[in-house]
This record gives structure tokens, C-alpha cells and sequence, in this order.
């Protein structure tokens, strides 16, 4: 009989593997029927044959026995199925089921009576091998008919019949156990793995039958989004091998990291499963698109994170990756060595492990001659030694060392625990509880395997395994979700080359639900303590907003809060209030300083300097004048009105005061009241002094009949009905809007609100103020008007020309001071110039008044007494006949020819 090998046959189960979920009876028909051809050409013998049935496993007898999967091998270059051995992922994994069931065996208290036994396979760390060599485990579940096979003499073939598999440990790459769950799942044989970690395998609807005593990578991303948030990043890249495992748990990761915010992906590289020659310089090239994501959260094999660090380092960008790694880097070695600068502040993590001191020094015990049932020992002593041993026909290289079987394992080799021997013996323990409970229950008087578990249903097995609850060989508890999963339970490591006295990995956190990680511990390229950044924007400044990059909820832009605008929130701006300013930072807003015009202001000293040489040169008039009161220049002057106008002229200097006096409604209102009146006072009286001139010889051309009102009496009353206009439209103005003092926020705003000034002022606008003066200089222009047509009377006769000359003065002073008032209107210090405009330009306009009607009588009186005498009364009658006296000149200009019939 000849058998046709594994191949042909095994790719067509392949194929029904893939649509194996929800399958149609007569696809479940065809599938079997394939399986029965594949495994009738394997196990078909003739009882003469000493051909090894099982060439690639270990067989141990037992009463029950359990399937284990390991990596014993790589997978193998193109076309070959197994490469090299794996020593710690492979043997150390291997022999820790040997050892956990060598445990179970002895120990009288779990299952008594009752042996386990196994069959281990290698698979070579390759799915679709590892599928193939997993077909083993259901052989025995098909029934075959072997009536129409014969053998050469005619007699019926004699068929081994297969041990029962009742659970399967294993196996380790996620990709390796979604595979064969699906073959497992057909045939209801539970699979407990001690490695797979990809989130799919925790769909209980596709892989019923999966259970792992390692937490899922639903909880190791969790861990990794915990940790890039503690260190405060925001803005990573994922790098996976393409695979199951690797794919899965970089999908987990971004699925949890756009769940919960806060973490923005800035590249998602995948590792081509068959890398070309430079692939990973071009994924490092591309990883530096987004130099400000430094942070690679990344899952993959050893070997391709071996060679993502290789490419960094040729790269010259040690130092500028910050890598978070998934547990297939865990605390290996291997893909560090020699690239420790580029390794350097990687954290890694590992399903929460410990060091099974019994594992130790059972497998540093291991020998050639105790440990024949592991068939891939030898090799395991060749690797580890680096030795060769000798078989007959083979020629020892010359190279390499002759093997003695004397070395010792730890002692002329390194040793160090692999990491998951811990969840190979749970999952063992987790099968074999199971199984005890379920004797229990149904052979609870039976000291062996009774009936009702011959054979033991599987689907009934799943649910015992899924009830347990025990204490693990780490001494914690080991139990599994409804979908079959163990809790997370993490050690969070950094590798370190400075903190200790050898560089290495060190534990800095655990993660149990919620993380908690010691960022003092952590130390980064070259023994930095600070926590390197990996944001895609900077945070803003005090007083900056962030514009948002669309799509990319982590980038933003920052811009300030300009003008008067504040910082309301991250992302908005508001205008303070208009009687606040920004705070400097620009997050708060502050109260605005208040000013008014301060005595010692420039603007202030020059009016009062002026008001004070005003006042006293009024006085001094005043004083004088009452001193001489009769004397004859007084008396010619007209007392009466020159003491109202000399009052006028006094109440025009007090203005200054009360404009830079600090507002309060009392300074307000004699404001108010004393801006328009002094002038008022001064030019009614001017006025009437003008107008009963001009009306004196406009009436001496027509007749000798005096003009009315012409008395010292008639022009006080004239002057004051003037003056009462002023004041009762000051008190309309009081009805209306009574004085109150007001805070100008608008005046002094500039573009700076540094310098934004409230000034507390009078409620007198610059209208109000023009209102104010308006009447007197209407007052103002008539008395000019009369000056001028007063021009030709002649000098001995009147004050006409000195109050005329004195209205062109102050008329010019006045069209001055318009433009400098309303010119200033755009000034940052507009109150002040105006103010000053103003005091100035009614102080030179009362300084004219005063100067040029009574500091020459001042100067007569004082320093020529003895032109003040008395002369000859002059009678309206004479006054008649020098204006008829009055003749043209060619010019136009009038020439008085004296009457010396007078």
C-alpha cells in the first residue's frame, strides 16, 4: 500500500476550512469526506511496516490524553516548512507541559487515579502547517470504512486505532490558533491557549470552543493607550506585521484610542509578512513623515522589531523613537542585543508573570539520558552547547565541538525562564481542573474514567473549563470570561541602560484594570528623567486658541487673543467688557485704571501757570481801579461796566481750576455754569460798551438828541439781560441732564490695551462744550462787528479802537483754537490737549481783554499821575459836532478835524 503524502489532500480541507463556519449538511459531507481520505492515506499501515506513524510529535500515554501546539521550530525559508529551532519559545514552552502534566500525574489531590497524557506537535510556527499537523488530533473522531482495503496476501490491514484527544494546549501565534479553531470548533474539542492574544479570537460566535489564560490584546492596547496618555502624548504611530496578531492588536488599539480621545494616529505601518530588501529603511523614512510623533506603538514579531531598530540605527535616529511595545517584545533579549542605544526608553509589556522556581530546576535537571521523550532535545543540546553529537554515519564537522552529554543546562549554558512557561502550566492546570470537576460530577463514586466520560463530550469539557476558578502557578487566580478570555493583568517594563548596574529590562508599572506606572523610574536616551514629547502640536500659550487641523483632532494651530479679547476657553476668544482690559496673559480680563488730568500734567501746568499770572493781573487791575476809583481815567473808563467785564475776565482764569479739578458732581456743574459765563460776562459787557459808542455817533450824524439808554444804568441792565441768556440756558441744561461725573472707557482705547485708559470726566461732550461757548461767541462776533464799524470815532472820544483791536486779537486766538481742539479728536491723550486747548485759549483771549483795555490805564494811573486829571466835559452837543466834523479821506479812512469852537 502506498501513501500519497499530506499535501494534495491536506490543501483541500484547507480550502472547506475557510467556509467551514454555518456550513450547508452537504458541505459538512464533503468536508468530512476529504478529512477521511487525507488521514485514511496517513493512517492506512500494514502490520509488517516499522514506519513511524507520528515522525514530528511526542506521544505520552495516558487515561486521558491532551494535544499540545509549540513552535518548536521557525517557519522555514520559501518552500520549506521549518526553519531553526526556537530554544525558549519552543523547548522551554514544550517542556513546560511535560513538566505541569508530570505535576498533575503526582499530585493524589487533582484528578487521582486518573492519568494525563499528551500528543505535542511542532508547528513550526506556520498556520497552514500548523493546521496540518492538527488534523491528528480528530482522526479518532472519524469513523472510517476500511472493508474494501486489503493487504498484498489478502488479509484485512491491521489500523492503530488513535488516541482520543479530549483538549488541546496551544497554540502560540494568534494567527497558528484561529486557524485550527476552526478544526478544532467542528469537532468540539476545546483549545486552551497559553500566547494567542488577538481581539478576534474572543468572538465567542466564531471560536466557541477558544479559551486562553493570556489576557487579549483588547486589554493590552488598553494598557498601551493608558500608558501613551500618562506620558502625556497625543500623537503616535502603529507599526504591525502583517498577520493576525499583529494587525488585530494595532486595529484594537486605534479602535479604543478614537473611543475614548484624546490620542490622534499619526502613521499605520504594516510589515509586509516577506519584506523586500530595504522595506524596513522605507518604513522608517516613512515614520519620519510625522517626526513629531516619536511615540511607535508597535506590535510584531522579535524579528521584525529587530530590524525596525537595525533601520532606526542606520537610520542615525537613535534616540528619536520612543517605542511602546506589545508582549511579543516583552523582556526578550534577542531583539535588543546590540542595539541597545536604539532600544534604549522602549516600554514594553507582559501579561503579569513570575518565575516558576519549580520549571527551573526541572528543566536544568534535563539531560540526554532523562529526557528521551522529547524528541527535539538533542538538537535543543546541539543549539545550547554548540556542540554536535554523533550518530552513526554522520562525520562530525570540524568546527564544531563533540557533545559529551556531561554539560549541565544553566551551567555551561545561560538559562533564563521564558516568559510564558508560567501560562503553559495554567492552561494545563485549567484543563485538568476541569476535568476533575467533571468526574466529580459524573463519576463521583469511580476512582477511574467511568463511562459517562468515555468518551468525554467536549462541548460538556468547555463549560467546565470556562467554571474554573483556581490559583494559578504564579499564585494568581486563573478563570475566564463568557468568551473565554483571562483578565488583564500587566507588567509594564523599560529598557534601561544607565538606572542599573547592567542595561536591561526593569519593571516601572503594573496594569490591572487601571495603570499604575512610576514615571520617576523611567529614565530615557541617555539617562534623561524628563518625559520626551510626542504631540502633534505644542500646548498654547496663555491667552492663545487652537484652531483645529480638520480631521486630525490632535493637530491644531495656535493664535492669540488679540485686541481686547480674552481667553474664554481652548478654542474661543471674547472681548472683555468695556470698562476691563486683558490681563496680560490674556486669560482673565482685568478692570481698566482710571485717570483724570493730574495737577502735576504738563497739560495742567502751563493753564494754571497762565490762570495764576491771569488772576493776578486781574486783580491788580481790580485793586487799582477801586484804589482810583474816582480819578478821571476810571471814571472815563466806566466803572460799572469795567468791573463786570473785569469780573468776566476773572471768572475766564477760574475756569482753569475747575477744568483740571477732579470731577465730582459739584465740579461738574460749576463747570457747567462758569465755562460760557465768564465770556458771557466780558464780551456783554464789551458789547454794550460798543454798541452804545457805535449808537452814540450813528445818532450825532442825525440830530443833537441823545441816543436812549445810553446811562451808566441802562447799560448794567443791557449787560446783564445779555448775561441772563448764558444762565438760563445753563439751568435748562441742569433740568434736563443734571451734572454727574462719567468714566470714558472709548476716549483712551488704542489698539494696545496696555495703555487703554478709563477717564473719569463731566458729562460735557465736545459738543456740549461748543454749545456752551456758542453764545458767547456770538457775543463775540457782534462786538467785533460793532468794533469795527465804530473804527472811525475818534480816539479822544472813546474805547472803540482798543476794544476792537482786542476782538481781532481774540477772534484770531478762537479760529486758533478749533482746529487744535477737534484735530485732536484721534489722539490717545485727547482729553488732556483739549482741556488745555481750551484753558489756554480762554486765558489768552481774557489776557488779551485785559491787556489791551486796561494795562495801559493801569500803567497811566500808577506810573503818569499827572495825565490823570481831570479835562473838560464833553456834551452830547460837542460830540455832534465833531462827528460832523468828520471828513473822507482818499482812502477811505475818516480824519477828525477838531472844533475848537468847544
Amino acid at each position: 500500500m502506498t501513501s500519497s503524502g499530506p499535501t494534495q489532500s491536506s490543501h483541500l480541507c484547507l480550502h472547506y476550512l475557510h467556509i467551514c463556519p454555518g456550513l450547508p449538511s452537504t458541505s459538512w459531507f464533503r468536508l468530512l469526506m476529504s478529512l477521511w481520505l487525507w488521514i485514511g492515506d496517513q493512517l492506512v499501515l500494514v502490520s509488517a511496516s516499522h514506519q513511524h506513524v507520528h515522525p514530528h510529535s511526542i506521544k505520552i500515554a495516558g487515561d486521558i490524553t491532551l494535544g499540545g501546539l509549540f513552535p518548536i521550530h521557525a517557519r522555514g525559508p520559501h518552500g520549506v516548512n521549518c526553519g531553526e529551532l526556537k530554544k525558549e519559545k519552543g523547548i522551554h514552552r514544550m517542556e513546560a507541559m511535560l513538566y505541569a502534566l508530570d505535576q498533575i500525574n503526582g499530585d493524589s489531590e487533582l484528578l487521582p487515579n486518573i492519568t494525563l497524557g499528551a500528543r505535542i506537535l511542532d508547528t513550526c510556527s506556520r498556520d497552514t502547517y500548523a493546521l496540518e499537523q492538527s488534523l491528528t488530533f480528530v482522526q479518532a473522531l472519524i469513523q472510517k470504512d476500511t472493508s474494501d482495503i486489503r493487504c498484498s496476501n489478502g488479509e484485512p490491514p491491521l489500523i492503530r486505532k488513535p488516541e482520543r484527544v479530549v483538549g488541546v494546549i496551544g497554540a502560540s501565534g494568534s494567527s497558528v490558533s484561529i486557524m485550527v479553531a476552526n478544526i478544532l470548533r467542528l469537532f468540539e474539542i476545546p483549545q486552551v491557549s497559553y500566547a494567542s492574544t488577538a481581539p478576534e479570537l474572543s468572538d465567542n460566535n466564531r471560536y466557541d470552543f477558544f479559551s486562553r489564560v493570556v489576557p487579549p490584546d483588547s486589554y493590552q492596547a488598553q494598557t498601551m493607550l493608558d500608558i501613551v496618555k500618562a506620558l502625556g502624548w497625543n500623537y503616535v504611530s502603529t507599526l504591525a506585521s502583517e498577520g493576525n496578531y499583529g494587525e488585530s492588536g494595532v486595529d484594537a488599539f486605534m479602535q479604543i484610542s478614537r473611543e475614548e480621545g484624546g490620542v490622534c494616529i499619526a502613521q499605520s505601518v504594516k510589515i509586509p509578512r516577506e519584506p523586500t530588501a530595504g522595506e524596513f529603511d522605507k518604513i522608517i523614512k516613512r515614520l519620519m513623515e510625522t517626526s513629531n510623533a516619536r511615540g511607535v506603538i508597535i506590535f510584531a514579531n522579535e524579528d521584525d522589531i529587530r530590524r525596525v531598530l537595525e533601520a532606526a540605527q542606520r537610520a542615525n535616529l537613535t534616540g528619536h523613537f520612543l517605542f511602546v511595545g506589545s508582549d511579543s517584545w516583552g523582556a526578550k533579549s534577542s531583539p535588543v542585543t546590540e542595539l541597545e542605544d536604539v532600544a534604549e526608553g522602549a516600554v514594553t509589556i507582559l501579561p503579569k508573570r513570575a518565575s516558576i522556581d519549580g520549571f527551573d530546576q526541572y528543566f536544568m535537571s534535563r539531560s540526554l539520558e532523562n529526557n528521551r521523550r522529547n524528541i527535539w532535545f538533542a538538537e535543543f543540546w546541539e543549539d545550547d552547547f554548540r556542540c554536535k553529537l554523533t550518530r552513526p554515519g554522520i562525520k562530525l564537522d570540524s568546527d564544531k565541538k563533540k557533545c559529551t552529554g556531561d554539560e549541565r543546562i544553566g551551567q555551561d549554558s545561560s538559562y533564563e525562564q521564558e516568559g510564558k512557561v508560567q501560562f503553559v502550566i495554567d492552561a494545563v492546570y485549567a484543563v485538568a481542573h476541569a476535568l476533575h470537576n467533571m468526574h466529580q460530577d459524573l463519576c463521583p463514586s469511580s476512582n477511574g474514567v467511568c463511562n459517562d466520560m468515555d468518551p468525554v463530550e467536549g462541548r460538556l469539557l468547555l463549560d467546565y473549563i470556562r467554571a474554573v476558578n483556581f490559583n494559578g502557578s504564579a499564585g494568581t487566580s486563573v478563570l475566564f470570561n463568557e468568551n473565554g478570555d483571562a483578565p488583564g493583568r500587566y507588567d509594564i517594563f523599560q529598557f534601561q541602560m544607565t538606572n542599573h548596574s547592567h542595561p536591561g529590562y526593569h519593571v516601572i508599572g503594573q496594569w490591572t484594570n487601571n495603570l499604575r506606572l512610576n514615571l520617576e523610574e523611567m529614565q530615557w536616551s541617555g539617562g534623561d528623567k524628563s518625559v520626551p514629547e510626542s504631540i502633534c502640536s505644542f500646548p498654547c500659550k496663555p491667552g492663545e486658541i487652537k484652531k483645529m487641523v480638520k480631521g486630525v483632532p490632535c493637530c491644531w494651530h495656535c493664535e492669540l487673543c488679540d485686541g481686547y479679547q480674552y481667553q474664554l476657553d481652548e478654542f474661543n476668544c471674547e472681548a472683555c467688557p468695556l470698562d476691563m482690559r486683558p490681563a496680560p496673559n490674556r486669560t482673565t480680563c482685568r478692570p481698566t485704571p482710571i485717570i483724570k488730568l493730574e495737577w502735576n500734567s504738563p497739560f495742567a501746568l502751563v493753564p494754571v501757570s497762565l490762570a495764576v499770572l491771569g488772576i493776578t493781573a486781574t486783580c491788580t487791575v481790580v485793586i487799582t481801579f477801586i484804589r482810583f476809583n474816582d480819578t478821571p481815567i476810571v471814571r472815563a473808563s466806566g466803572r460799572e461796566l469795567s468791573y463786570v467785564l473785569l469780573a468776566g475776565i476773572f471768572l475766564i482764569y477760574l475756569i482753569t481750576f475747575l477744568m483740571i479739578a477732579e470731577p465730582g458732581a459739584v465740579v461738574c456743574a460749576f463747570r457747567r455754569l462758569l465755562l460760557g459765563l465768564g465770556m458771557a460776562i466780558t464780551y456783554s459787557a464789551m458789547l454794550t460798551k460798543t454798541n452804545r459808542i457805535y449808537r452814540i455817533f450813528e445818532q450825532g450824524k442825525k440830530s443833537v438828541t441823545p441816543p436812549k439808554f445810553i446811562s451808566p444804568g441802562s447799560q448794567l441792565i443791557i449787560t446783564f439781560i445779555l448775561i441772563s441768556v448764558q444762565v438760563l440756558g445753563v439751568f435748562v441744561w441742569f433740568g434736563v441732564v443734571p451734572p454727574h461725573t462719567i468714566i470714558d472707557y472709548d476716549e483712551l482705547r488704542p489698539p494696545n490695551p496696555d495703555l487703554a485708559r478709563g477717564i473719569l470726566k463731566c458729562d460735557m461732550s465736545d459738543l456740549s462744550i461748543i454749545c456752551c461757548l456758542s453764545y458767547s461767541i456770538v457775543l463775540m462776533v457782534t462786538c467785533t462787528v460793532y468794533a469795527v464799524k465804530s473804527r472811525g470815532v475818534p480816539e479822544t472820544f472813546n474805547e472803540a479802537k482798543p476794544i476792537g483791536f482786542t476782538m481781532y486779537t481774540t477772534c484770531i486766538v478762537w479760529l486758533a483754537f478749533v482746529p487744535i481742539f477737534f484735530g485732536t479728536a484721534q489722539s490717545i491723550q485727547k482729553m488732556f490737549i483739549q482741556t488745555a486747548t481750551l484753558t489756554v485759549s480762554m486765558s489768552l483771549s481774557a489776557s488779551v481783554s485785559l491787556g489791551m483795555l486796561y494795562m495801559p490805564k493801569v500803567y497811566v494811573i500808577i506810573f503818569h499821575p499827572e495825565e490823570n486829571v481831570q479835562k473838560r466835559k464833553r456834551s452830547f452837543k460837542g460830540v455832534v459836532q465833531a462827528t460832523q466834523s468828520l471828513v473822507d479821506k482818499p482812502n477811505g479812512e475818516m480824519k477828525i478835524v477838531p472844533d475848537r469852537s468847544q
